[in-house]
Order: structure tokens, then C-alpha cells, then sequence
């Protein structure tokens, strides 16, 4: 059996070779969002509630950095600040239709580019891999739990 630092730096080269099938997919769309701000757009739309401190705070950033990021897709018709109904001392973040069109078809892009791959296997590979990343999901279970539970994983 391998030993799993082995194990580790297969994975580790897998994911850069599966970020830069991402990263392809991103590309490929026109216009190119930057990965900040599609991150931005991820978070907000996972979330009705966001305001810029929740922003912020999911970024790991200053507010003014999570604010100037929100400006620049307020600008392109992205992002919407909206007095919050339960507070109107507080400002929520909403993703415009044309945002979740771009998160769709991003989406989409990126299923296709990964399917485009997964042909390159044979159906009995696949689905070995289906099974190990459904191990590997339940095993990172616990540390999603302590610091990712709210599914803030890049976009």
C-alpha cells in the first residue's frame, strides 16, 4: 500500500489538473469574470442573507476590500445592495439574473469540459473514481464541519 503522503501528492497533482480544467472553463466565457469575483457571486448566491460583514467574513478579508469587490460587480449589472428588510440599518447582497445566468452557464461549461475528460476513462474507472471521491467527500465530512459548513468552496 502506498504510503499517504504518496497518496496526498497524487491527489494534490489530480486537483491542479482538475483546477486548470476550471480554469479553462472560466476562460472560455465571455467576458471573463476574475475568480474573486465569481467567488463573491457564489457566496451571495448561496446565501439570501449575506450582508458585506457576512461577505467579509466568508472572503476573509477587510470589509472595504469585500466592498470594492462588490462595487466593481455592482457596476457590470452583477450585484444588487438592497436595504434589508428585517434591519434597513444593514445592506443585503443580491446576485442579479444576469450573474446567475453567468453562474449557470459557468457551470454548465465547466460540467462539459469535465465530461470531455471523464470519456477519455473507461465507464469501469469512472466508476472507481465516483467511489473514491464519495470516500474521500465523507472522510473531509469532519473538516467541513469545523471550518467550511457553509459550502463556501471557490467557484
Amino acid at each position: 500500500m502506498e504510503r499517504v503522503t504518496d497518496v496526498a501528492a497524487a491527489v494534490e497533482s489530480t486537483v491542479e489538473s482538475l483546477l486548470a480544467v476550471f480554469e479553462s472553463a472560466r476562460l472560455a466565457q465571455s467576458p471573463a469574470v476574475p475568480p474573486a469575483q465569481l467567488r463573491v457571486l457564489t457566496i451571495i448566491s448561496r446565501s439570501e442573507h449575506t450582508n458585506m460583514s457576512r461577505l467579509a467574513e466568508a472572503l476573509d478579508v477587510v470589509p472595504s476590500s469585500a466592498s470594492r469587490l462588490c462595487d466593481r460587480l455592482e457596476a457590470t449589472g452583477l450585484l444588487r445592495r438592497v436595504p434589508d428588510p428585517r434591519d434597513r440599518r444593514e445592506v443585503r447582497l443580491l446576485i442579479t439574473s444576469a450573474a446567475r445566468r453567468l453562474l449557470d452557464e459557468l457551470r454548465e461549461r465547466r460540467r462539459a469540459a469535465l465530461a470531455e475528460v471523464l470519456e477519455r476513462m473507461s465507464p469501469a474507472r469512472r466508476q472507481e473514481l465516483v467511489r473514491a471521491l464519495a470516500a474521500f467527500d465523507n472522510a473531509a465530512a469532519p473538516a467541513r464541519a469545523d471550518g467550511d459548513e457553509d459550502g463556501l468552496r471557490s467557484a
